[in-house]
């Protein structure tokens, strides 16, 4: 581009989103913001207005989680930066390829003092892969395109970049990247053998599914693998549905650390094949010296901490190692199974207890297992952080990828909502249920404008128990008194009609898959508020477990 050819940075910025593919950008702007708006108003890019940056920063996030793309939210300095923080380690922590954009004041001369100037870029930079400040628009092209690249790629995570209102302005010269495919290289031959090795000599073999194996081109590999092999498979939470989890092979979820019917059978286990799992995720079992072996199978190499430290590593394009180390064992292995199968009925017959308990308030196993009955195979939910997100990673089986969405990274509070309006946009051909506690459902409830606004088809559900249950859950495990932890909330479905969406409220177990049935067909924004009793959390998940666990 010549001198003659100038253009507003600005507008180079909005161009080069449009060359890495992006569509929309989730957004509370400011005034630091204003040539971003413009540009973006003058660009096929669709501006999405949330009502708080974090609704803008989850959306984004969990854009990226369904469609391997970087999504892209934008906010202004200072507070509108600051809110995009948890977002940032959510998408961090969560391997979510996030783009972040924020303003800030001129950098060449401000007549504003530091007003409202914080180090957004240094505050940022321990939870990002990169987190850049943009001092020339000739750097915009080169910046943007690392940022996707670096997003997107393997592990991938969050991208801080901020672009003060004086370059924003400016003129520049320099044109738009083009993104190119990226490819992953293939596992190693030797690294292979080795592995193959491994397993045929195990006594009892098992396969760990993780949240890197929830890809869009992973699931093939992955069941042709466990349906080859016969290996026993357990998944972690955000690793659920990468194989279908009616599979006869299919142990369970590890959603407790410990003592759980699941954990019988890794305690028993003399090898875990580790597909995709790495430690940012809580670890489902703990390693110790001279304990089972591990063969870590990822993109890159395994992050050794005190409970995670693999014998044997296959690195590459995780589809093409899984499907490299199916050839290399060419058949089903060969070992005892019996435990295993005996662990596998128990877990079965546990999950069905209470599925049919009419008790009122009502308990975990009942709705779970009914909403499980409501949902289709592609169907999606989406929960937000709290004591239902255990109960659904044990009980609820997910039959495809990315049909449950939680968060087992930075599990944090108030994403829920946010999450399932992302699918629910990205997914308008499927049933779509945002699950919150009615702590969690609180931070960011103000979302529920954006849904209708949208237009969404989405039924969001709060479970109720007027209080924090997870942290109540844990205060009685640890044999501290119930203290402190419980609140008052609004009638959710006063609450639901004030913004325009209809809401519901059950009164009767007998009444909550006809509710979610009506809800569904009748389209829109639905709130169905659930009055939930968790006394069945300190009995079942505790006292019962512990009394039964490992006795098979």
């Amino acid at each position: 581009m010549s001198e003659n050819d100038k253009i507003k940075a600005s507008d180079l910025f909005v161009q080069a989103l449009v060359a890495e593919g992006v569509d929309h950008i989730f957004a509370v702007p400011g005034e630091e913001n204003l040539d971003m708006l413009e540009s973006l108003r003058k660009s096929p890019i669709k501006l999405v207005l949330t009502r708080h940056e974090q609704g803008a920063g989850f959306m984004a996030a969990t854009y990226g989680r369904l469609t391997n793309k970087a999504g892209v939210c934008m906010a202004t300095l200072g507070p509108g930066a600051t809110n995009l923080a948890t977002p940032a380690a959510y998408a961090h922590l969560g391997g979510m390829p996030l783009i972040m954009i924020t303003g800030q004041k001129p950098i060449k001369k401000s007549k504003q003092g530091q007003f409202q100037i914080i180090d957004v870029v240094g505050l940022f930079d321990p939870i990002c892969k990169m987190s850049k400040q943009i001092v020339h628009g000739n750097t915009i092209p080169s910046l943007v395109r690392e940022a996707f690249r670096l997003s997107e790629e393997e592990r991938p995570g969050a991208v801080l970049l901020e672009l003060p209102e004086d370059i924003a302005a400016e003129d520049c010269t320099a044109g738009v990247m083009t993104p190119h495919k990226r490819h992953y290289a293939g596992p190693n031959d030797v690294a292979l053998e080795e592995a193959v090795t491994l397993i045929k000599a195990a006594k009892m073999p098992l396969i760990l599914i993780g949240a890197g194996a929830n890809r869009q081109n992973v699931r093939e590999a992955m069941c042709d693998l466990v349906h080859t092999t016969r290996i026993p498979f357990f998944d972690t939470q955000m690793g659920k549905g990468v194989v279908d989890e009616r599979s006869s092979l299919f142990l369970g979820t590890a959603a407790l650390s410990s003592g759980d019917y699941l954990h019988c059978a890794i305690e028993r286990a003399d090898l875990i094949i580790n597909i995709g799992h790495d430690v940012i995720e809580k670890p489902p079992f703990f390693m110790e010296q001279g304990g089972k072996k591990v063969i870590h199978v990822n993109y890159k190499s395994a992050k050794v901490d005190q409970v995670y430290f693999p014998q044997s590593e296959i690195i590459g394009d995780l589809a093409a190692s899984v499907t490299a180390l199916k050839n290399k064992l060419a058949g089903e292995v060969k070992f005892d199974r019996s435990y295993f199968d005996k662990v596998k009925l128990a877990i079965d017959e546990h999950l069905e207890e209470g599925a049919d308990d009419n008790r009122f308030p009502i308990i975990p196993q009942r709705f779970v297992a009914d909403i499980r009955k409501v949902m289709g195979e592609k169907d999606i939910i989406a929960l937000d952080n709290g004591m239902y997100k255990l109960w659904f990673a044990r009980n609820y089986k997910a039959y495809q990828p990315n049909t449950v969405l939680l968060d087992n990274a930075l599990a944090t509070m108030g994403a829920g909502l946010p999450s399932g309006m992302m699918a629910a946009m990205l997914n308008p051909d499927r049933r779509v249920m945002a699950i919150c506690g009615d702590g969690g459902f609180m931070m960011n409830s103000q979302e529920l404008e954006t849904a209708i606004r949208l237009g969404l088809n989405l039924v969001i559900t709060v479970l109720n128990d007027n209080s924090y249950g997870m942290i109540r859950w844990k205060q009685a495990s640890s044999g501290f008194a119930d203290w402190g932890l419980e609140f008052n909330n609004p009638d959710f479905v006063k609450y639901a009609e004030s913004y325009g969406a209809t809401g519901h409220r059950v009164t009767s177990a007998e009444d909550i898959i006809a509710t979610y049935e009506k809800a569904f067909s009748t389209g829109g924004v639905h709130l169905v508020e659930l009055p939930v009793d968790y006394s069945e959390n300190q009995k079942v998940l505790i006292d019962e477990l512990a009394a039964k666990v490992c006795l098979i």
